[in-house]
């Protein structure tokens, strides 16, 4: 491999705003310490209990502003919800915003200074939390987290790259994220269609030469024996997924939330670099050779879900293997295919931090230290159990100790009724106490062939302060979208690799050197 890594942070995007519809304020308490266990509580000064539940004596009520995913029912009817509210004296009130239009609702909520209590599942980004933490409309965190939070703060002390990740240059936490410690939920893996392998009497390739040939085969040896071509030799994610899913075979890394590589302490930024454009050459190869889905610039995510659990796909990319179970006899993971250099890189690695701005309290709050409490007890096994699969008995039921759900949930229609983690982003810890349903024994197996090929050390988008935040906002906005369509023009042939020169000179009028020097700078810092 090329690279080396050193230390760690927190991967989030520096991204543009996304958010939701406002409303008003609401109530809280004085809070101390968060235990997972529901034992009898000892109150603290304040009246917020330092350990156990119930948080608080007397009833009080938040609001909270939160995204809602299609999957979802509404939060109020989601058990979590209804037996937190008994076990804590906290009822909260909910203000759903769909994820359509999610950004705009976030940005009129702020805009208008129409604050509720605290922000939930709301993708904050970077910059937001810096700009909405400095004009005072997100309060800090860090002191709440020492005093009030005591699962947050040990994984923040066992995973330091957690705290060097939200924390801005002046010292400050404006929001919390969701936090990912096992690994098989942080990567998507890599499967293959093993029942073709096997009936084309094939191995499974090892490098992207070998890939090539499987694809081919598949596409024209009628691998699913109907007499038909209606296989589809590979597929992925719409847009620019494939370059993602395919860059560690080039010896390209997305380190610090971006197409870096990171080499001898050195920070390249790789749009321009040779390397990309020998994976761009290969993918616009699969794809004028009809061996990566035609539709990969135009399908909608249902599609390619649906592919998967086709029975007619070789080769796609994903986390789990919820949307082929019925057929999951049919597929193996495998390992990245070495590429031409002889790069074998899992790329693709969210670090442990992994979804930034899952939660934060605003200014109007007037129980900030109660709804640190309140929060920090889904990042314990137990409050996870609860958030993630609901009422032992009715919802799930343990197994060795691990919770697994019940017939009736264990799909995932009914699942996201029940629990606000599906969809995404939700303020919690993703252990291998709670991920049963996502890591079962043959995702466990798939993510077995990439733990060699991860990178050691997986560095997170740093933390600007809003003025560097604003510049790199502006300059990768122009950036990003420019190499998205200049890229998705080379893989689908409307452009052609002679266009390159042309290509590498754009993005350096566009400011690529000044912006590899700020991530240079920001990596620096981390040492």
């Amino acid at each position: 491999m090329r690279k080396h890594w050193k230390s760690s942070a927190v991967s989030i995007a520096i991204a543009t705003s996304l958010t939701l519809a406002g409303c008003s304020s609401g109530s809280g308490t004085n809070d101390k310490e968060n235990v997972s266990s529901a034992a009898p509580s000892s109150q603290s000064s304040g009246g917020v209990s330092e350990s156990g539940f119930p948080i608080v004596p007397e009833p009080i009520k938040l609001k909270m502003f939160t995204r809602i995913a299609p999957v979802n029912g509404p939060f109020k009817d989601m058990p979590v919800f209804q037996d937190y509210e008994k076990m804590t004296n906290i009822h909260v009130d909910f203000i759903e915003a769909p994820t359509d239009g999610f950004a705009e609702k976030k940005n009129l909520l702020f805009a208008s200074n129409e604050l509720p209590d605290a922000i939930y599942r709301s993708g904050l980004s970077p910059l937001e939390a810096t700009r909405y933490g400095a004009s005072g409309q997100l309060i800090p965190l860090e002191d709440l987290i020492e005093q009030y939070a005591p699962n947050l703060k040990a994984l923040m002390e066992q995973y330091p790259e957690i705290r060097a990740g939200i924390t801005t240059p002046e010292g400050h936490i404006y929001a919390i994220p969701g936090i990912v410690t096992l690994a098989a939920a942080r990567t998507d893996k890599k499967w293959i269609n093993k029942a073709w392998l096997d009936k084309l009497n094939l191995k499974v390739p090892e490098t992207t030469d070998e890939l090539y040939e499987t694809l081919v085969a598949f596409r024209d040896q009628d691998p699913n024996d109907n007499g038909q071509k209606d296989e589809l030799p590979m597929t992925a994610r719409a847009g620019l997924s494939v370059v993602t899913m395919m860059s560690g075979s080039f010896g390209l890394d997305q380190q610090l939330g971006y197409n870096i590589n990171i080499d001898n302490d050195q920070v390249q930024i790789w749009m321009g670099d040779e390397r990309n454009k020998e994976m761009l050459m290969y993918l616009n190869k699969l794809y004028k050779e009809k061996l990566l889905d035609p539709e990969l610039f135009s399908h909608k995510e249902a599609d390619f879900l649906a592919k998967q659990g086709s029975g007619k796909t070789g080769f796609f990319f994903d986390q789990t293997n919820n949307n082929f179970l019925p057929i999951q006899d049919q597929y193996v993971g495998i390992a990245p295919p070495a590429g031409p250099h002889g790069d074998r890189l899992q790329a693709q690695t969210a670090p442990i931090a992994r979804d930034f701005g899952a939660f934060a309290i605003t200014d109007v709050n007037k129980y900030p230290e109660a709804t640190m409490r309140w929060i920090d007890y889904f990042y314990s096994d137990e409050g996870s159990t609860l958030l993630r699969f609901g009422r032992e008995g009715e919802h799930y039921v343990l197994k060795d100790g691990i919770p697994y759900y019940t017939d009736e949930y264990s799909t995932a229609e009914n699942q996201p009724k029940i629990t606000p983690y599906a969809g995404g982003g939700a303020p919690h810890i993703i252990s291998d106490q709670v991920a049963s349903y996502i890591n079962p024994p043959q995702v466990q197996e798939a993510q077995k062939q990439l733990d060699p090929y991860m990178p050691k050390v997986k560095y997170g988008a740093p933390m600007f302060d809003e003025e560097t935040a604003q510049r790199v906002n502006v300059l990768r906005n122009d950036m990003d979208k420019y190499y998205e369509e200049q890229s998705t023009k080379f893989i689908a042939g409307a452009l052609g690799f002679d266009k390159w020169d042309e290509f590498q000179s754009t993005l350096k009028k566009m400011g690529l050197e000044e912006l590899q020097q700020i991530y240079q700078e920001a990596y620096d810092k981390t040492k």
